[in-house]
């Protein structure tokens, strides 16, 4: 099993990709370019496999962050990728991701 700062590092690396795809841009800038989402949309399958890999340990300690969400979600990208909802995309950049950010962040500080 590998330690968790890897994969804490690797969800912090893919969340600051994605940051840098959407930067300065709206909502209509997103929708409108599918090269964006489709970075984007790689770096959260990513980004949702590392969350998958770490120790339970270390998911009680970041409770703030909803597990089985990612998780779920992470199904879609997966499986059901001709099902995603760009506009669901959108909201979880907006809503979820700085709070998984910080999250993380907060982890790899403690380390």
């Amino acid at each position: 099993m590998k330690d968790d700062r890897l994969y804490l590092i690797h969800i912090s690396e893919c969340v600051e990709r994605i940051e840098s795809y959407i930067g300065g841009k709206d909502k209509r800038q997103f929708l409108d370019s599918s090269l964006i989402q489709d970075a984007i949309i790689r770096n959260l399958q990513v980004l949702s496999e590392s969350t998958q890999r770490l120790s339970d340990a270390a998911k009680e300690s970041m409770s703030e962050v909803d597990w089985f969400k990612i998780a779920g979600f992470r199904n879609v990208l997966f499986h059901d990728y001709l099902g995603i909802d760009i506009e669901r995309v959108w909201n979880i950049l907006e809503k979820d991701l700085p709070a998984l950010k910080k999250a993380v962040q907060k982890m790899l500080d403690a380390r």
